[in-house]
């Protein structure tokens, strides 16, 4: 299982929301490469990067920085989500170095754009599903749809998607834990690897997802425990390593 460092950006920093909300965010650090390298002298095997503003507009807005990490780290697998939303946006990512582009919100809109994608790009599309409650959220979580994150999940079995990263929103940037139940669900709900995030807070989360990994959890996203000192990247990664 990889141990996946966010680096969440919004107007050019680096920060972190509580619940996806962006009037209550926490700023990091001013120079998102910076962050980058210390995550890779940590030891990272993938980075995760989230364009918060682009989420919202629906079309990138950090772009710039996405493509500086990616050029400063070209070996390093880079997975990016945040206003994705049509092949243009993907090749220009692709393009740009990034090795895994996440869909999130035209994944639940219009779900054949995934399969669309996966043979335009294929290996290299993440579909992101964030629940409240086991239901998606779109456009940023500003909106709760009907539909069951699992029953979504099952739809994109034969589109060739790499991952599923699944999000609980109740525990994101809370600190109170990882949602292991609802992850292993998602992971037994198809047969894509599923990639945990929100609420990830200390080691005993990791060794919880670690115990179910094999039931199809190749990894977990973190971004508060390791910015305010609750998990060490590398003892995590270490911890992982060890268990096979």
């Amino acid at each position: 299982m990889l141990i996946i460092p966010a680096i969440d950006l919004k107007d050019g920093e680096c920060v972190r929301l509580r619940q996806g909300l962006m009037d209550d965010s926490t700023v990091f650090s001013d120079d998102p490469v910076a962050v980058a390298r210390r995550w890779v002298e940590a030891g990272c095997r993938r980075l995760h990067l989230v364009d918060l503003n682009g989420a919202f507009a629906g079309e990138p807005v950090n772009g710039e920085v996405v493509t500086a990490i990616a050029a400063a780290y070209p070996r390093l697998p880079i997975q990016i989500g945040g206003g994705i939303r049509n092949l243009e946006t993907i090749e220009h990512y692709v393009r740009a170095g990034v090795s895994y582009v996440i869909i999130g919100t035209k994944a639940v809109k219009e779900p054949a754009f995934v399969a669309e994608a996966c043979r335009a790009f294929p290996g290299k599309i993440i579909v992101g599903l964030d629940a409240k409650d086991g239901l998606v959220a779109t456009d940023g979580w500003a909106e709760v749809s009907t539909v069951l994150a699992t029953d979504l999940a099952k739809q994109f079995e034969a589109d060739g998607v790499s991952a599923i990263v699944y999000t609980d929103i109740a525990r994101d940037g809370m600190m109170q834990g990882v949602n292991v139940e609802a992850t292993l669900g998602m992971a037994r709900a198809s047969s894509i690897p599923v990639i945990a995030s929100g609420g990830i807070t200390n080691l005993d989360d990791i060794r919880a997802l670690q115990a179910v990994a094999h039931e199809g959890i190749c990894g977990a996203i973190t971004g508060r425990a390791i910015y305010e000192g609750t998990l060490d990247v590398a003892e995590a990664q270490r911890l992982c390593d060890a268990a096979g």
